[in-house]
């Protein structure tokens, strides 16, 4: 019950895709927010050493993005979050 009560404060304190601040919790429950409450998929995803992966949410409909890191132990939090993603057909040509 204690768990149930944590998971439901860290997904109520769940930023707006516009909003920059880092927020943190089981990755279950971040994943499943960023699907219900923003319509973001995932995109793509990385390796960073052995034990973390940075993943890219993005939302077809509103193009809202999210890019989320997650621990080995499960823990992911939201490293960056924004608007207007754009695809580049053309790959990376920087």
């Amino acid at each position: 019950m204690r768990a149930l009560i944590v998971i439901a404060f860290v997904v109520s304190l769940m930023p707006s895709p516009s909003q920059s601040q880092m927020v943190c919790g089981p990755r279950e429950a971040v994943v499943e927010n960023l699907g219900q409450k923003y319509g973001e998929t995932r995109r793509g995803s990385g390796l960073t050493g052995s034990t973390v992966i940075f993943e890219i949410w993005v939302s077809e409909e509103t193009r809202s993005w999210t890019i989320l890191k997650t621990t080995a132990s499960g823990w992911a939090c939201v490293m960056a979050a924004g608007q207007a993603w754009q695809d580049d057909p053309r790959g990376i040509d920087l």
